[in-house]
């Protein structure tokens, strides 16, 4: 597969237009995993993350992609429990600003860290 096809490229360039199609690519059985259960979500989200640490990626652009993904699956996707219910309601109401720091804390969730405060 080309480069052009991914959201994150080698020299750590993100090109979040991309998400859509690669969740698409994600196997009905393997999403329907994933989804299923929260903690299973969140440990699918930190082996992503930690794969974007790896490369360079900071919060910043890590979140950008959060923000994406956020918006297919509440567009696309009904929450398979109580957490992802809750999510997609605050996503629903949030505002643009709002949904940015909200896929923030969905990046350090996934992360299992805390700000500095």
């Amino acid at each position: 597969m080309s480069e052009q096809n991914h959201v994150i490229h080698k020299d750590g360039q993100v090109t979040t237009d991309k998400v859509d199609n690669a969740i698409d690519k994600i196997a009905p059985d393997e999403r329907e995993q994933i989804l299923q259960n929260f903690d299973a979500f969140k440990g699918y989200l930190g082996k992503r993350i930690a794969m974007g640490e790896s490369i360079g990626l900071g919060e910043e652009q890590m979140a950008k992609i959060a923000e994406k993904v956020a918006d297919y699956l509440a567009a696309r996707e009904e929450p398979r429990n109580r957490e992802e219910k809750l999510l997609q309601e605050l996503w629903n109401v949030g505002k643009e600003e709002e949904r940015h720091m909200l896929a923030h804390m969905l990046v350090r969730l996934a992360q299992g860290t805390t700000p500095n405060h």
